[in-house]
Formats: C-alpha cells, structure tokens, sequence
C-alpha cells in the first residue's frame, strides 16, 4: 500500500514539474506565469489597487508592486491616480497587455492538453474527484487553524 506522504511528494513533484513546464512555455511568448496571473485578474475584473491584488492572488504587497512596476514598464499595464485616495493608484491592463496574455495562454493550454492526454476521459474525471476531495479537505484543515476573531 502506498503511504500518505509517498502520494503527496508525487504530487509536490507533478505540481513544480507541470508549473515549469506551463511557465517555459508561456514566457516563450513573452509572459511568465507569474505575470500572467496579475495579467489575467485585471483583465478579468477590470482595474484596482495593488493591495485588491495582492489579497486576491495571495501576496505581499511589495511583491505585487515590484511585478507591477516591470508590467508597466512593459506597457502592459497603466497606473493612473485613485480618484476616491490620491496615495492609492488604480492599475489597469492595457491593450499590449491583453494581447500578451492572449499570447501566452495558447502554449499554456497546448501545454496541459499535452500533459492530460496521458490520461482518458474515465481518468481525468476520477482524477477531478479526487483532487476535489483533497481540495475540501485542504479548505477544512486551513479554516479550523484560522484565527477566530474577537
């Protein structure tokens, strides 16, 4: 029987061997996976705060400012002064930058596609299942060591 943590390490590994592969591909385009995923939320919903970013995806502050800083040096984002806090800054993506990303998903998805056509269409859906229960189970174990506030 295989342990726990054998599964988990396998997919630890298929995890940081699937993100390099998407990434090589992506930034043959000329956008990495990690700019991409600032790319893709204001492209989806539409321009904010790098600290709207940086809760939304999960990162520091500074790291968001810093990716934000080369994507407009880039010209694929604009930063334009918030209207309601003239410290704060509204981001936006810019046409350059949309076509960027429009660019970069194709190998992304050429990428999984290649990937999962190791698996059939009986597998990829017990392998959906699966991630999903392990997924709740992730969700539970983060939400009781959430501090409750007082």
């Amino acid at each position: 029987m295989t342990e726990k943590v054998e599964v988990a390490e396998r997919l630890f590994e298929l995890y940081h061997r699937v993100h390099r592969l998407v990434n090589a591909s992506m930034s043959e385009e000329g956008v990495s996976l990690a700019r991409s995923k600032f790319l893709f939320y204001l492209n989806t919903l539409g321009p904010c705060r790098c600290a709207d970013i940086a809760a939304a995806l999960g990162f520091a502050a500074r790291t968001v400012t810093e990716a934000i800083d080369g994507l407009e040096r880039d010209g694929m984002v604009l930063r334009e002064p918030d209207p309601e806090d003239r410290r704060a800054k509204i981001i936006s993506i810019t046409d350059r930058g949309r076509l960027a990303l429009e660019a970069a998903l194709q190998p992304r998805h050429r990428t999984i596609d290649e990937l999962f056509s190791a698996l059939d269409d009986c597998e990829r859906t017990e392998l959906f299942r699966l991630l999903g229960c392990l997924r709740e189970k992730a969700s539970e174990i983060d939400d009781s060591r959430q501090p409750v506030a007082a």
